[in-house]
Protein backbone atom coordinates (compact mmCIF):
# COMPACT_ATOMS: atom_id res chain seq x y z
CA UNK A 1 0.00 0.00 0.00
CA UNK A 2 1.26 2.97 -1.03
CA UNK A 3 -0.08 6.78 0.25
CA UNK A 4 1.54 9.83 -0.85
CA UNK A 5 1.69 13.48 1.05
CA UNK A 6 3.16 16.97 0.12
CA UNK A 7 6.56 16.20 1.88
CA UNK A 8 6.70 12.10 2.26
CA UNK A 9 5.44 9.24 1.13
CA UNK A 10 4.22 6.29 2.96
CA UNK A 11 4.62 2.72 1.47
CA UNK A 12 3.75 -0.63 3.97
CA UNK A 13 5.50 -3.94 3.25
CA UNK A 14 3.97 -6.39 4.55
CA UNK A 15 5.40 -5.62 8.66
CA UNK A 16 7.56 -2.76 7.33
CA UNK A 17 6.15 0.95 6.93
CA UNK A 18 9.27 3.18 4.73
CA UNK A 19 8.55 6.42 5.13
CA UNK A 20 10.15 8.62 2.58
CA UNK A 21 11.34 12.04 2.87
CA UNK A 22 9.63 13.17 -0.93
CA UNK A 23 10.94 16.49 -2.03
CA UNK A 24 14.47 15.51 -3.91
CA UNK A 25 14.05 18.52 -6.13
CA UNK A 26 15.01 20.90 -2.35
CA UNK A 27 17.49 18.12 -1.15
CA UNK A 28 13.88 17.51 1.27
CA UNK A 29 14.44 20.96 3.03
CA UNK A 30 11.52 20.54 5.80
CA UNK A 31 8.81 23.16 4.94
CA UNK A 32 5.51 23.22 6.90
CA UNK A 33 4.12 20.24 5.36
CA UNK A 34 7.13 17.93 6.86
CA UNK A 35 6.40 19.01 10.20
CA UNK A 36 2.48 19.21 9.77
CA UNK A 37 2.60 15.60 8.38
CA UNK A 38 4.70 13.45 10.04
CA UNK A 39 2.52 12.97 13.48
CA UNK A 40 -0.44 11.70 11.93
CA UNK A 41 1.64 9.47 9.59
CA UNK A 42 3.30 7.90 13.14
CA UNK A 43 0.38 7.79 14.69
CA UNK A 44 -1.29 5.45 12.06
CA UNK A 45 1.99 3.19 12.08
CA UNK A 46 1.24 3.14 16.12
CA UNK A 47 -2.63 1.96 15.29
CA UNK A 48 -1.71 -0.62 12.65
CA UNK A 49 -1.34 -4.25 13.77
CA UNK A 50 0.45 -5.61 10.63
CA UNK A 51 3.19 -3.21 10.86
CA UNK A 52 6.36 -3.38 13.18
CA UNK A 53 8.93 -1.76 12.29
CA UNK A 54 9.62 1.40 10.08
CA UNK A 55 12.33 2.91 8.21
CA UNK A 56 12.47 6.32 7.49
CA UNK A 57 14.80 7.60 4.15
CA UNK A 58 14.54 9.88 1.59
CA UNK A 59 14.74 10.34 -2.10
CA UNK A 60 16.76 11.96 -4.73
CA UNK A 61 20.70 12.56 -3.70
CA UNK A 62 20.19 13.57 0.33
CA UNK A 63 18.51 12.60 3.19
CA UNK A 64 17.91 15.94 4.51
CA UNK A 65 19.06 19.62 4.09
CA UNK A 66 17.54 20.71 7.01
CA UNK A 67 14.64 23.25 7.34
CA UNK A 68 13.27 25.13 4.34
CA UNK A 69 13.70 28.63 5.64
CA UNK A 70 12.05 30.26 2.26
CA UNK A 71 8.87 28.66 3.18
CA UNK A 72 9.11 28.33 7.26
CA UNK A 73 9.81 32.11 7.61
CA UNK A 74 5.88 32.77 6.92
CA UNK A 75 4.89 30.23 9.71
CA UNK A 76 7.09 32.64 12.27
CA UNK A 77 5.48 36.59 12.90
CA UNK A 78 8.71 37.19 14.30
CA UNK A 79 10.79 36.67 11.49
CA UNK A 80 8.78 37.41 8.73
CA UNK A 81 8.28 40.81 10.00
CA UNK A 82 11.00 41.24 12.58
CA UNK A 83 8.52 42.02 15.12
CA UNK A 84 10.59 41.65 18.45
CA UNK A 85 7.21 42.12 20.54
CA UNK A 86 6.27 40.28 23.72
CA UNK A 87 2.92 38.87 21.84
CA UNK A 88 5.14 37.57 19.09
CA UNK A 89 7.38 36.06 21.31
CA UNK A 90 5.00 34.12 23.53
CA UNK A 91 3.24 32.77 20.05
CA UNK A 92 6.72 31.92 18.91
CA UNK A 93 7.36 30.47 21.97
CA UNK A 94 4.34 28.32 21.99
CA UNK A 95 4.67 27.39 18.09
CA UNK A 96 7.63 25.40 19.34
CA UNK A 97 6.38 22.45 21.30
CA UNK A 98 4.06 21.65 18.05
CA UNK A 99 7.70 21.51 16.05
CA UNK A 100 8.89 19.61 18.46
CA UNK A 101 6.21 16.79 18.79
CA UNK A 102 7.38 16.38 15.07
CA UNK A 103 10.31 14.82 16.43
CA UNK A 104 9.13 13.42 19.34
CA UNK A 105 6.10 11.51 17.54
CA UNK A 106 8.53 9.39 16.57
CA UNK A 107 10.59 8.33 19.53
CA UNK A 108 7.11 7.81 21.04
CA UNK A 109 6.14 5.54 18.56
CA UNK A 110 6.24 2.13 20.47
CA UNK A 111 7.62 0.21 17.15
CA UNK A 112 11.05 0.49 16.57
CA UNK A 113 12.05 3.41 13.90
CA UNK A 114 15.28 2.63 11.77
CA UNK A 115 17.01 5.64 9.94
CA UNK A 116 18.47 4.95 6.83
CA UNK A 117 20.79 8.08 6.29
CA UNK A 118 22.53 9.50 2.24
CA UNK A 119 24.21 12.32 1.40
CA UNK A 120 23.81 15.64 3.85
CA UNK A 121 21.80 15.45 7.21
CA UNK A 122 21.82 18.65 8.27
CA UNK A 123 20.30 20.64 10.82
CA UNK A 124 16.00 19.40 11.07
CA UNK A 125 17.68 16.02 9.27
CA UNK A 126 19.62 15.32 12.29
CA UNK A 127 16.98 16.49 15.01
CA UNK A 128 14.64 13.26 12.93
CA UNK A 129 17.47 10.91 12.82
CA UNK A 130 18.37 11.65 16.33
CA UNK A 131 14.95 11.00 17.53
CA UNK A 132 14.83 7.46 15.68
CA UNK A 133 15.93 4.29 17.62
CA UNK A 134 18.86 3.14 14.81
CA UNK A 135 20.46 4.74 12.35
CA UNK A 136 22.35 3.40 9.63
CA UNK A 137 24.62 5.56 6.86
CA UNK A 138 26.30 5.71 4.02
CA UNK A 139 29.65 6.39 2.95
CA UNK A 140 28.93 9.86 1.61
CA UNK A 141 26.77 10.82 4.36
CA UNK A 142 27.59 14.49 5.85
CA UNK A 143 25.62 15.25 8.99
CA UNK A 144 25.93 18.26 10.71
CA UNK A 145 23.88 20.06 13.56
CA UNK A 146 23.90 23.06 12.34
CA UNK A 147 21.94 25.60 13.75
CA UNK A 148 24.56 27.98 15.50
CA UNK A 149 26.02 28.62 12.08
CA UNK A 150 22.93 30.28 11.28
CA UNK A 151 22.09 32.11 13.93
CA UNK A 152 19.64 29.50 15.81
CA UNK A 153 19.64 26.94 18.75
CA UNK A 154 18.65 23.85 18.07
CA UNK A 155 15.13 23.77 19.62
CA UNK A 156 13.44 20.36 18.48
CA UNK A 157 15.34 17.74 19.89
CA UNK A 158 19.24 17.41 18.87
CA UNK A 159 20.51 19.19 22.02
CA UNK A 160 18.43 16.72 24.18
CA UNK A 161 18.98 13.46 22.44
CA UNK A 162 22.26 13.48 20.79
CA UNK A 163 24.49 14.03 23.89
CA UNK A 164 22.53 10.60 25.04
CA UNK A 165 23.80 9.16 22.00
CA UNK A 166 27.23 10.26 21.76
CA UNK A 167 28.08 12.06 24.83
CA UNK A 168 28.36 15.28 26.33
CA UNK A 169 32.04 16.42 24.72
CA UNK A 170 31.34 15.49 21.20
CA UNK A 171 27.75 17.11 21.28
CA UNK A 172 29.02 20.33 21.85
CA UNK A 173 31.75 19.89 19.54
CA UNK A 174 28.94 19.30 17.14
CA UNK A 175 26.53 22.23 18.21
CA UNK A 176 29.50 24.95 19.03
CA UNK A 177 31.35 24.24 15.44
CA UNK A 178 28.28 23.98 13.33
CA UNK A 179 30.58 21.64 11.03
CA UNK A 180 29.85 18.44 9.50
CA UNK A 181 31.70 14.81 10.29
CA UNK A 182 31.95 12.09 7.67
CA UNK A 183 30.07 8.75 8.07
CA UNK A 184 33.24 7.11 9.29
CA UNK A 185 33.14 9.91 12.52
CA UNK A 186 29.65 9.54 13.19
CA UNK A 187 30.42 5.60 13.56
CA UNK A 188 33.22 6.14 15.78
CA UNK A 189 31.09 7.98 17.71
CA UNK A 190 28.67 6.25 17.67
CA UNK A 191 25.89 8.35 15.80
CA UNK A 192 25.36 5.67 13.35
CA UNK A 193 25.42 2.43 13.93
CA UNK A 194 26.43 1.04 10.30
CA UNK A 195 28.25 2.44 7.17
CA UNK A 196 27.27 0.96 3.54
CA UNK A 197 28.96 1.69 0.04
CA UNK A 198 26.25 3.32 -1.08
CA UNK A 199 21.93 3.86 -1.09
CA UNK A 200 21.41 0.51 -2.85
CA UNK A 201 22.87 -1.35 -0.08
CA UNK A 202 21.92 1.05 3.26
CA UNK A 203 18.26 0.33 2.23
CA UNK A 204 18.97 -3.42 1.67
CA UNK A 205 20.90 -3.27 5.20
CA UNK A 206 17.83 -1.06 6.84
CA UNK A 207 15.25 -3.54 5.19
CA UNK A 208 17.11 -6.54 6.67
CA UNK A 209 17.33 -5.29 9.87
CA UNK A 210 13.78 -4.31 9.92
CA UNK A 211 13.00 -7.88 9.08
CA UNK A 212 15.06 -9.53 11.97
CA UNK A 213 13.53 -7.23 14.17
CA UNK A 214 9.93 -8.01 12.85
CA UNK A 215 10.27 -11.93 13.07
CA UNK A 216 10.67 -11.56 16.93
CA UNK A 217 7.71 -11.22 19.30
CA UNK A 218 6.15 -7.67 18.88
CA UNK A 219 5.24 -7.21 22.14
CA UNK A 220 8.28 -8.06 23.89
CA UNK A 221 10.58 -5.69 20.88
CA UNK A 222 7.99 -2.43 21.64
CA UNK A 223 8.67 -2.78 26.01
CA UNK A 224 11.82 -3.22 25.45
CA UNK A 225 11.58 0.26 23.63
CA UNK A 226 9.48 1.48 25.91
CA UNK A 227 11.62 0.62 28.61
CA UNK A 228 14.65 1.91 27.46
CA UNK A 229 13.39 5.33 26.45
CA UNK A 230 12.21 5.37 30.01
CA UNK A 231 15.12 4.47 32.01
CA UNK A 232 17.25 7.24 30.32
CA UNK A 233 18.04 9.97 32.80
CA UNK A 234 16.36 7.26 35.27
CA UNK A 235 18.60 5.29 38.56
CA UNK A 236 18.98 1.56 38.22
CA UNK A 237 16.49 1.29 41.02
CA UNK A 238 14.03 2.83 39.03
CA UNK A 239 14.47 1.33 35.73
CA UNK A 240 14.51 -2.15 37.56
CA UNK A 241 11.01 -1.29 39.31
CA UNK A 242 9.71 -0.02 35.64
CA UNK A 243 10.99 -3.04 33.89
CA UNK A 244 9.26 -5.74 36.23
CA UNK A 245 5.72 -4.01 35.70
CA UNK A 246 6.28 -3.90 32.37
CA UNK A 247 7.68 -7.78 32.65
CA UNK A 248 4.54 -8.60 33.92
CA UNK A 249 1.92 -7.25 31.45
CA UNK A 250 3.44 -9.49 28.97
CA UNK A 251 4.51 -12.72 31.06
CA UNK A 252 3.10 -14.93 30.24
CA UNK A 253 1.82 -14.37 26.86
CA UNK A 254 0.69 -16.54 23.59
CA UNK A 255 4.28 -15.88 21.47
CA UNK A 256 5.86 -17.01 24.81
CA UNK A 257 4.21 -20.50 24.14
CA UNK A 258 4.66 -20.66 20.46
CA UNK A 259 8.70 -19.70 21.82
CA UNK A 260 8.16 -22.96 23.41
CA UNK A 261 6.99 -25.22 21.35
CA UNK A 262 9.04 -24.12 18.77
CA UNK A 263 12.04 -24.31 20.57
CA UNK A 264 11.25 -28.11 21.37
CA UNK A 265 10.18 -28.95 18.26
CA UNK A 266 13.71 -27.32 16.53
CA UNK A 267 11.48 -25.03 14.27
CA UNK A 268 11.55 -20.95 14.20
CA UNK A 269 8.64 -19.28 16.13
CA UNK A 270 5.86 -17.84 15.13
CA UNK A 271 4.93 -14.97 16.73
CA UNK A 272 1.72 -13.14 16.64
CA UNK A 273 1.87 -10.50 19.26
CA UNK A 274 -0.32 -12.03 21.56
Amino acid sequence: MVQTYNFYRVEKEKHIAWVYLNRPEKKNAMGPDAWKEIIPIFNDIDKDDDILVSIITAEGKDFCAGIDFVTMVGEFDSVKNWNRSAKSMVKLFRMIPSLQETMSCIEKCPKPVICAIHGLCIGAGLDLASACDIRLATEDTRISLREAGVAFVADVGSLQRVPLIVGQGIARELAFTAGFITAARAKEVNLVNHVYKDKQELLEAAKNMALEIASNAPLAVQSAKEVLNYCRNKSIEDGLEYVAARSSMIVPSEDLAEAASAFAEKRKPRFKGN
